[in-house]
């Protein structure tokens, strides 16, 4: 199993659940209000008068066989506005309770 993070602007909520439901992912966790700044163009999200925009995060635990589909997805969705910005990362999973 996988972890799979996706960090995205709060703007891509809606296309980012949708995008795990069409691929059966039904179990996250979200995160909001998430501050940060990409690592090569991204402008900074901090919900502040000067950087107003923020950014949202998903944690999801897939099956081995669902990750490469879920990055695809995430592949088209930043190529879609890739100045609104997502990103994803992927960590091994040992063990679950």
């Amino acid at each position: 199993m996988k972890s799979v993070m996706i960090v995205y602007n709060q703007a891509n909520t809606e296309r980012v659940e949708y995008m795990l439901d069409m691929l059966e992912v039904r179990g996250f966790t979200m995160f909001q209000d998430v501050q940060g700044r990409g690592t090569n163009s991204g402008e900074p999200r901090r919900g502040t008068h000067t950087w107003p925009e923020m950014n949202s995060a998903i944690i999801a635990v897939v099956d081995d066989d669902k990750v490469f589909s879920l990055l695809q997805a995430v592949r088209q969705l930043d190529a879609r506005n890739p100045e609104v910005g997502v990103r994803a990362f992927v960590w091994n999973i040992e063990q679950t309770v």
